[in-house]
């Protein structure tokens, strides 16, 4: 690439998030004649591409369809040819973050939802009651991605009093340590230049249910109505999906935003670290824990039992950090044999102790 078709290549891209590092990762495609490019939308196996030439139309069943992981996805960096009937995307670039959840199929597959994703925002609709376990469960595949979350309590003016946002703020503080949490409401702007400061700063992604009000908070920092807005129902709050396919938008105060659709079911994958991340007050509860292998049950000298019993740490925390890692370790399993091998000894032990700690309970004589 010459030096005044990598400037040209820099200036149309560079609003989508293109950088130095990019440029030296698409060396190899460049001596192809191959066009750098990102993915803004993916639609039944074809995606368009934004690069210097405008938005083009490419086909991705080059690029390993059959495996939900490998499939190009919004906000990949792409090669794709110059020209051609059909046109077809060659390879992406390697992620540097990527969005993952489990799927729905039996055979326990990962699906990625963005990749290059800087912040991770959570939007949870304060127009129908908090639901703490579901925002935890965002923020652990949103840790683990590897971008920033930020948690934005949407519809904010449809709370009575501000007293009452203040403590619907801090209920969602102390399940989301670490975590911005920012209240705003679209129809009388509050809360929405703190946002757009915050994903001004690279590639953000929109995550949550259908009837959060994604794509009305999508077009308020956008400044127009792109994205279809539909209401939501009264009986419970609930929406129908407005957005359909991932969408990436380049944002008129810099950054870019992927709107995705409402996701009803958002399963773990292999995202323990992400689960730690969410409950590092547990974690760092749990060093202190008399044996290393704790698993905060029943155990002598568990420290994360005593904070619950003294009232320094929620009951309910605790429920959802262990029923959260209950589930990453079963579709973990699924794919690694040594690890259920070790799941079936743990229950075995586990159930060992607990027949001994009831024979105990009983006396000697109990059988007779």
């Amino acid at each position: 690439m010459t030096s005044s078709s990598a400037s040209s290549v820099s200036s149309a891209l560079a609003p989508y998030g293109w950088d130095d590092a990019w440029a030296d990762e698409f060396t190899p495609y460049d001596t192809e004649g191959l066009l750098p490019g990102r993915v803004i939308r993916v639609d039944r196996g074809q995606c368009d591409v934004v690069t210097a030439d405008g938005v083009l139309r490419a086909d991705t069943a080059f690029v390993t369809p059959h495996d939900p992981m490998r499939v190009v996805c919004t906000g990949d960096w792409v090669a794709v040819e110059p020209g051609g009937n059909p046109r077809y995307v060659r390879a992406y670039l390697p992620r540097r973050t990527a969005f993952i959840r489990s799927t729905s199929s039996k055979r326990s597959e990962g699906q990625i939802l963005a990749a290059n994703v800087d912040h991770a925002i959570v939007a949870v609709p304060l127009s129908v009651e908090l639901d703490l376990g579901r925002i935890e469960r965002f923020l652990a595949l949103a840790w683990e991605s590897g971008a920033q979350p930020l948690v934005v309590l949407t519809k904010a003016d449809l709370v009575p009093d501000a007293v009452t946002v203040a403590h619907l703020v801090q209920d969602v503080e102390t399940s989301a340590p670490g975590v911005p949490v920012v209240p705003v409401s679209a129809v009388d702007g509050a809360g929405l230049d703190v946002v757009a400061a915050i994903v001004a700063g690279g590639t953000s992604v929109l995550l949550g249910q259908s009837g959060a009000g994604k794509s009305t908070l999508a077009n308020a920092l956008l400044g127009e109505d792109v994205m279809t807005v539909q209401a939501t129902r009264d009986v419970d709050g609930k929406g129908r999906h407005t957005t359909t396919t991932r969408n990436l938008l380049a944002l008129p105060a810099g950054g870019v935003l992927i709107d995705t659709p409402g996701l009803r079911g958002v399963g773990l994958w292999d995202a323990e670290t992400g689960v730690g991340q969410v409950f590092s007050e547990i974690e760092e509860l749990a060093e202190r824990c008399r044996f290393h292998d704790c698993a905060h049950e029943a155990e002598p000298g568990c420290a994360v039992l005593a904070a619950v019993e003294e009232g320094d740490l929620p009951e309910r925390r605790l429920h959802s950090y262990r029923k959260l890692l209950r589930e990453n370790q079963r579709i973990v399993a699924k794919t690694d044999a040594r690890l259920r091998a070790e799941i079936r000894k743990d229950w075995k032990r586990k159930g060992a102790i607990g027949r001994a700690a009831m024979e105990a309970k009983r006396g000697p004589h109990w059988r007779s």
